[in-house]
């Protein structure tokens, strides 16, 4: 759909400007949208679909789950006229109860990861965890260089860099558990590893300053990211010209009861899209391989991706 005209008719509703608002800021599952709006689901799915119709939304399922999104790709004449429309209802109330809901639905996944990670705190070692085995780790550490700076971004309790630290230089481990913090900070004063220190802090907002490590890691991490093509942004933007990142994950699963079970916001993904994550931050040298593939159920199987960032 490229008329203007076809653009004002679609949008001048208010149910469907308000799914707009909403999909501009954040991708958001119908449930969320029902529970954001009041309204129940045939309503907001009939409206998903006009919109979806109309080229201004696109969809994705994870699971039993839909999330919508506003489509990638809009033209600027388009983007003008949704703006120029949400600009001149944005102090309404409706709208205004709509941010704020939103604000309350980001607030509650945050919690619900925070509450998870808390709660294993102390215990992550020894209970089991999608894609954490000795196999993957040990081909994650082959590709470790002596004496660098390293961050452990979404590290929890730090198991990678409790590994490496007698090596590098020096680490940081960031995790937005702060009872993670505590545990690992704990083991780093206990093992008289003065090298490793824990921040509290998001991956996809990294507590550190640009060009300040030689090595990103993203263990077992990327999937409980919101936004994970943001936290290898952040990855890109922390690491020294030269630098790698190594991102160790689950490969693309249907094990829904992963999201209640380990908290995770993804079912992994494909090695198309982390390979894609990786090209659009910016790296270089990309590759991306199936490092371990668990013989029980869920048979979960592990990809390890890599990049560099140019020297200049």
């Amino acid at each position: 759909m490229n008329a203007s005209w076809d653009i004002l008719k679609i949008i001048s509703d208010p149910t469907r400007l308000r799914l707009l608002a909403l999909l501009l800021r954040e991708e958001l599952s119908v449930a969320e949208l029902q529970d954001l709006l009041g309204m129940g689901q045939s309503r907001i799915s009939s409206q998903l679909a006009l919109l979806r119709q109309g080229g201004l939304v696109s969809d994705r399922r994870e699971g039993k789950k839909a999330f919508y999104s506003l489509k990638v790709g809009l033209s600027e004449k388009q983007l003008t006229l949704l703006r120029a429309a949400l600009d001149a209802v944005e102090e309404l109330p409706a709208m205004i109860e709509d941010r704020e809901n939103l604000d309350r639905i980001l607030q509650k996944r945050r919690r619900t990861q925070e509450q998870y990670f808390n709660l294993i705190a102390g215990r992550l070692g020894k209970n089991y965890c999608p894609g954490r085995s000795w196999e993957a780790i040990g081909h994650l550490a082959l590709h470790l260089t002596p004496a660098i700076t390293i961050a452990d971004l979404g590290a929890g309790e730090g198991l990678v860099s409790q590994l490496l630290a007698r090596r590098a230089k020096q680490i940081w481990c960031i995790d937005n558990s702060s009872r993670m913090v505590e545990v690992g900070t704990e083991l780093a004063r206990k093992n008289s590893l003065d090298n490793l220190t824990y921040k509290l802090g998001d991956i996809e907002q990294v507590p550190l300053p640009d060009k300040s490590v030689d090595l990103a890691i993203l263990s077992q991490a990327l999937h409980h990211a919101q936004h994970p093509q943001v936290a290898v942004d952040e990855a890109f933007r922390i690491l020294k010209p030269g630098g790698q990142i190594l991102v160790l994950d689950l490969a693309e699963h249907a094990f829904e009861k992963a999201r209640e079970l380990y908290a995770d916001v993804w079912l992994g993904f494909k090695e198309s899209t982390l390979h894609g994550f990786l090209k659009r931050s910016g790296f270089t040298k990309v590759g991306v391989n199936a490092v371990a593939h668990e013989k029980s159920e869920p048979n979960f199987t592990t990809l390890l991706a890599s990049g560099l960032k140019s020297a200049r």
